[in-house]
């Protein structure tokens, strides 16, 4: 049994390595960057492991010995799902690892922003001293907070957020109101614009949800206020924030992810001096990796095991099988 981690980053691949092999197999790393990349290290492997290299149809057909693709990760949009499918290739994720972890970030991202942290920061550097300069400081007690999507990480989002802002607004047509939170209002998504002063995203990227943020959704919030993300940098048109943010309409954005990562070394973002922002970490905990890596593993090991991974999320009406 061959197993292939395709794009192994920073963080390495123990314990799921370990475990991997312990299970019996044979455990090869690449470092991939297209998909060409994938069909070239995972000739003849049974197991693809992945972080956020695309994996096509192409791949797939490219290599029929797969019959499982791990993510490291709760988002599989870099997985061609419905070719996954067709093709007889179970896809699993990692949706639990890093819940707390994300949901801290965005609201210390949102708390930055509110209080002027990056702004007085930068000010301070250019040796300027002063309690004015960076625009209005409103107190977070007087401000409304909108969850664009309230799943794990938006509803512990709320759940933190609840003693520090006035008001939250979540907006979630896939979640019943038998299972909506007590913490937060139900809203429709122009409502919550409208009447946010901070939006943070918390949704997956699909064809609905790509380009979501534009300029319409951008001007209808308050003059002054701010955006967080830290799904999916797709969800956001970046121009359409810039210009939004160079006419004052809004006051920051705080960014952990981009739609290319990392972003060209000219792009106007990494300019801007009301964006925040940081290199897709959101999820880093020594926690949270040691969790995703295992889990990504367990995934593999079961379904070598018993022909069914745990966390899956396309099932292959036809397995291709699993090795013996």
């Amino acid at each position: 049994m061959r197993a292939v981690y395709v794009d192994v980053d920073d963080l390495g691949t123990e314990p799921g390595r370990s475990l991997l092999e312990e299970a019996g197999f044979h455990v090869m790393e690449a470092h991939c960057h297209t998909p060409a990349d994938v069909i070239g290290a995972a000739d003849g492997a049974s197991a693809i492991l992945v972080g956020s290299v695309r994996i096509t149809r192409e791949v797939l057909t490219a290599l029929p010995d797969v019959g499982i693709v791990s993510t490291m990760s709760a988002g599989t949009d870099h997985v061609d799902l419905e070719a996954a499918r067709d093709l007889g290739v179970w896809v699993c994720n990692v949706p639990d690892a890093a819940t707390d972890e994300v949901a801290v970030h965005a609201l210390a991202m949102a708390l930055s922003l509110v209080r002027h942290l990056p702004f007085f920061d930068r000010q301070v550097r250019r040796g300027v001293w002063r309690l004015t300069g960076t625009g209005p400081v409103r107190r977070p007690a007087s401000m409304t907070l909108g969850l664009v999507g309230i799943g794990r990480i938006g509803r512990r989002v709320a759940e933190l957020a609840r003693p520090v802002f006035r008001r939250i607004l979540a907006c979630d047509p896939f979640l019943p109101e038998a299972s909506w939170p007590a913490n937060a209002e139900r809203a429709e998504l122009g409502e919550l614009f409208a009447s946010s002063h901070v939006v943070s995203l918390h949704v997956p990227l699909t064809r609905t949800t790509r380009g979501l943020v534009d300029a319409a959704r951008l001007r209808s919030m308050p003059v002054g206020s701010y955006l967080v993300n830290v799904s999916r940098g797709e969800l956001v048109n970046l121009s359409d924030l810039i210009s939004l943010l160079e006419i004052g309409h809004l006051a920051g954005a705080a960014l952990d992810v981009l739609p290319e990562e990392p972003p060209r070394r000219d792009h106007p973002i990494l300019r801007h001096p009301r964006v925040l922002l940081t290199p897709h970490v959101a999820f880093l905990s020594e926690e949270s990796a040691t969790e995703y890596s295992w889990k990504q593993a367990t995934n593999v090991i079961e379904w070598s095991k018993t022909g069914r991974p745990e966390r899956v999320v396309a099932e292959p009406p036809v397995p291709r099988g699993r090795p013996s």
